[in-house]
């Protein structure tokens, strides 16, 4: 298996999703109804917070069949294991399942700040969501036996119509039987059905067969307890960072109106986007430096290290600053609603100057993976969280939405500018301020004037072709004057013309 074929495959499978998912939300509201939308952006919310329950066994099914692939586990150990998880992984689908169902009716009623939708048709749907919640959340045993054997290039072809099935499928089907929330999470259940069912046959396919064990499988949960610790250390890690990005969202699924969530959920969307665009950056780069600090080559892991957050500040702050800018011709040109734009630009405008900031904090991450010692990360994390839960809950409470950008943007900016610098000053000292200067700001710095001039210019279309080419011209300025303030970018393009840039 090709490792360069599984990382092509993997990188499309996840642009395809990301985008087909996002491209396809502005019909979604003009059909539904931002009420509506809100039940999904809920939805949506409720399976990462799901994924809490997960204790790091997702990662362990992953990690163990990769070993007995390896030789360093026998066939019959790791069905012993891989039915232990199994057991424990029904379980707490059921009970998560069961316990979302029997909560609807208080969700619906004491939760969700409903103007319109029926109260009944909201339980229903809350109801459809605690099933189809469960049964995405037992995929993740049968993804890790996939993942574990590294067959990343049917699993990202199975990601890919299991995501146009969700996304695009959906629509004819409502188009026959109704725009309602009733119609689109019962279609979701199916297909949350059919994604368990086809990762379950692939993994029969993978599993040892029991005709070939040399003894009975059993049904202890022994084999679980050498990797728990494993698991649960993964667990506290993935937990205290799912946290950290869905806090917001919960606390205001509580606060807004469905409408005014639905607006949020578009727009939040949209900002996640620079996420998505610095992490194949991310996977590349931690291993490289984890080699390089096992080898003793500091300044090799420091010199991938300056590049990267380079790269990053070049790609994801330039689309930051584009989104912050142009989020009202943007979201005009995608959706064509003056309405939605009007609610979700602001909001668009926050988030993305935070998770500007946020790509580039995550880089103190990177290199503590590195070196070995996430214990500051943890740290960090926990302390964002006591801050972003209250702050949100005041900020949402006196300013909307709004007020939740704000404490986003600026919870960002003092953990770029304060707990990374504290980090540094731990584990690299000297490193912080030529890193922040030199990597970041002489980057950020002309991306971020150049952008805020161009938008002094007013531009009024009702064109959304021309909203489009407006903001795709002002981005395309946005990153050349990044590319053009990046050491690094003026030294490749000098060797290419045959001259040098100081």
């Amino acid at each position: 298996m090709s490792l360069r074929r599984n990382i092509v495959a993997n990188y499309i499978s996840q642009g395809y999703v990301a985008l087909v998912g996002i491209l396809i939300l502005p019909i979604y509201i003009r059909f539904m109804g931002a009420e509506a939308y809100g039940l999904v952006g809920f939805f949506t919310m409720l399976q990462a917070c799901f994924s809490l329950l997960d204790i790091g066994l997702t990662p362990t099914i992953g990690r163990e069949t990769a070993r007995f692939h390896g030789g360093a586990m026998s066939s019959l150990a790791f069905r012993q294991l891989f039915r232990s998880l199994s057991l424990i992984f029904v379980a707490v689908a059921v009970s998560g399942g069961v316990l979302l169902w029997l909560l609807s009716e208080v969700i619906a009623a004491k939760w969700l700040n409903i103007l319109t939708l029926p109260r009944s048709e909201v339980v229903v749907a809350l109801q459809i969501m605690g099933f189809s919640v469960a049964l995405r959340w037992m995929c993740g045993l049968y993804r890790g036996v996939v993942t574990g054997t590294e067959r990343l290039v049917w699993l990202s072809a199975f990601n890919v119509a299991t995501a146009s099935l969700r996304f695009l499928g959906v629509l004819p089907v409502m188009w026959y039987f109704g725009f309602t929330p009733y119609v689109f999470f019962l279609y979701q259940l199916l297909i949350a059905l059919f994604e368990l069912l086809g990762l379950w046959m692939k993994s029969m396919t993978i599993l040892p067969a029991k005709a070939s064990l040399p003894g009975p499988i059993g049904w202890s949960f022994q084999p679980v307890r050498p990797v728990l610790k494993f698991a649960l250390t993964v667990a506290f890690t993935s937990a205290v960072s799912v946290a950290v990005t869905q806090a917001d969202k919960l606390v205001l699924s509580g606060i807004l109106s469905l409408a005014a969530y639905g607006h949020f959920t578009l727009a939040v969307l949209v900002a996640g986007g620079i996420m998505i665009i610095s992490g194949p950056v991310s996977s590349a780069i931690m291993p490289r430096m984890t080699k390089l600090h096992a080898q003793g080559d500091q300044q090799g892991m420091l010199n991938v290290y300056r590049t990267a957050t380079q790269l990053v500040s070049i790609v994801a702050g330039s689309c930051a600053v584009t989104l912050a800018f142009f989020s009202t011709p943007l979201l005009y040109a995608w959706t064509g609603d003056r309405v939605l734009t009007a609610e979700a630009a602001p909001i668009l405008s926050l988030y993305a100057l935070g998770n500007g900031f946020l790509v580039i904090a995550a880089f103190a991450y990177y290199l503590q993976y590195a070196m070995g010692n996430l214990r500051y990360h943890l740290a960090g994390n926990l302390v964002m969280l006591a801050l972003l839960v209250p702050g949100v809950v005041i900020g949402a409470t006196y300013y909307g939405p709004i007020g939740a950008g704000y404490v986003w943007l600026s919870l960002n900016i003092i953990l770029l500018l304060f707990w990374v610098a504290y980090v540094h000053g731990k584990i690299m000292p000297g490193v912080h301020i030529g890193w922040l200067v030199n990597s970041v700001f002489v980057i950020y710095a002309p991306a971020f004037i150049v952008a805020f001039v161009m938008s002094r210019f007013e531009f009024v279309s009702d064109s959304r072709v021309s909203n489009f080419i407006y903001v795709f011209g002002c981005g395309s300025v946005t990153l050349a004057s990044s590319l053009l303030a990046s050491k690094n970018c003026r030294l490749w393009l000098g060797g290419k013309l045959g001259w040098v840039s100081k």
